[in-house]
């Protein structure tokens, strides 16, 4: 169970991931165990990864952020065992060097570059870029037969990959199109304080219908009498009556300067 540091710690993270996701990376808690994230990695192009989708989970110990996660890779990749412990920096192989300011981001980005290296260590295992190539091709086949996926990321189950709410456009310097839904986002169970608005960076934008208000019974009437047949009748009068006037005065000025 989560210590109220943990879970308060936790739930912040997740609105953190919502709000700013690190390129080609996405988890989100079990909504049974927020201990328990379920991560999608995607390889980035110009790497034997490019076009992959890998699967894993992050377990938390209950005096996070203390102590560091357990971390595991279920999607065969090339580079990690799977649904073996992974050992590295970050994990919780190594609690000596945990830094308790680091977070799910953060671990997740240290992950991905220790992905793309060759280090070899507890976990991990050696094979061609071929290899990693063709592992790549199948992820997301493979992923979509796998229930701890389905479960997990059910937006994601589609015969199409789909892409994270980041895929590294600003790292590149492409432009964003933030338009394009990339993920659920939906409102953790851990975080009550989370609303629609926080998601609103990565959900389309609905725009909501509101009925037009009509005007009262006697004012639409009182407007309908003046646009009746009086309406030009009283313009034309008043046109007249005003030219009149002023061809008048003109009379009365033009006689009182020519008299002598």
């Amino acid at each position: 169970m989560a210590s109220k540091a943990a879970h308060k710690r936790l739930a912040k993270e997740y609105v953190s991931m919502q709000k700013e996701p690190p390129p080609f990376v996405w988890a989100t808690p079990d909504e049974k165990n927020i201990l328990t994230w379920n991560y999608l990695i995607r390889g980035p192009p110009d790497s034997p990864f490019a076009g992959g989708e890998y699967h894993g989970v992050l377990i938390f110990p209950a005096e996070y952020p203390f102590k560091p996660p357990g971390i595991k890779m279920f999607t065969p990749s090339g580079r990690f065992q799977p649904d073996k412990k992974i050992c590295f920096s970050m994990s919780d192989f190594h609690p000596g060097t945990w830094n308790p300011a680091w977070s799910v981001a953060t671990i997740l980005t240290g992950l991905l570059s220790f992905m793309l290296s060759d280090e070899m260590t507890t976990g991990s295992v050696t094979s061609s870029d071929g290899h990693k190539r063709a592992y790549a091709a199948r992820s997301h086949s493979h992923n979509l037969t796998q229930p701890r996926f389905r479960e997990a990321f059910p937006d994601y189950c589609m015969d199409t990959l789909r892409d994270l709410p980041n895929m590294g456009e600003r790292e590149r310097g492409k432009p964003e199109t933030a338009a394009t839904p990339t993920s659920p986002m939906s409102p953790s169970p851990f975080s009550p304080s989370i609303s629609r608005s926080t998601t609103a960076t990565h959900l389309p934008q609905v725009c909501e219908r509101r009925p037009i208000a009509q005007a009262p019974a006697t004012t639409t009437t009182s407007n309908a009498s003046d646009v009746g047949w009086t309406g030009p009748l009283r313009q034309v009068l008043w046109e007249k009556w005003r030219w009149g006037v002023l061809i008048a005065f003109a009379v009365i000025v033009s006689r009182l300067s020519s008299s002598p």
